[in-house]
């Protein structure tokens, strides 16, 4: 499917990389953007996956972990040699990304920020990540995932 509409899937749609894109209705009041997507769509919650933005001795860092656990900031800040970690504020999320949160996608952020991925991505042939929009999710081999925002692989979440 050709992606449009948002920086993340014309980055899908400009690279070539196969992706299916896939809509739902989001509802304001639920309480988790990730467990919303995977009962909307019907998919499996450990495939799909949050982006989470942290901020690493004072540098912004992205860490994509799955939507069941939370990030685990102590390893985030080893994977990329850093020493603490903790999250950023929402504010600088956005701006640094160009997303809202809750929409944050790992693909077509303003910044190119430092990405993590957890290594539970590597266990499916695909997975599911924000197209860049509450709403909107992108379903993608992982490989294609890290290659495209040259991410680091990592065991970064906690259950």
């Amino acid at each position: 499917m050709a992606g449009k509409g948002t920086p993340a899937t014309a980055t899908l749609a400009k690279q070539k990389i196969a992706h299916t894109l896939h809509t739902y209705e989001h509802d304001p009041k639920h309480e988790s953007y990730g467990l919303e997507a995977a009962e909307a769509l019907g998919v499996e919650p450990a495939r799909v996956f949050k982006t989470l933005i942290a901020d690493v001795d004072g540098r912004l860092t992205v860490g994509v972990v799955p939507v069941t656990g939370s990030l685990d900031l102590k390893a985030l800040a080893a994977a990329v040699g850093g020493k603490r970690a903790k999250m950023a504020e929402a504010a600088a999320a956005q701006r640094a990304t160009g997303y809202v949160l809750g929409g944050i996608s790992p693909l077509g952020q303003r910044s190119r920020l430092p990405l993590v991925i957890d290594a539970s991505a590597q266990e499916f042939d695909t997975i599911f990540c924000s197209g860049g929009r509450r709403g909107l999710e992108m379903e993608l081999a992982p490989v294609d995932l890290i290659k495209l925002t040259s991410a680091t692989v990592a065991p970064i979440a906690v259950s």
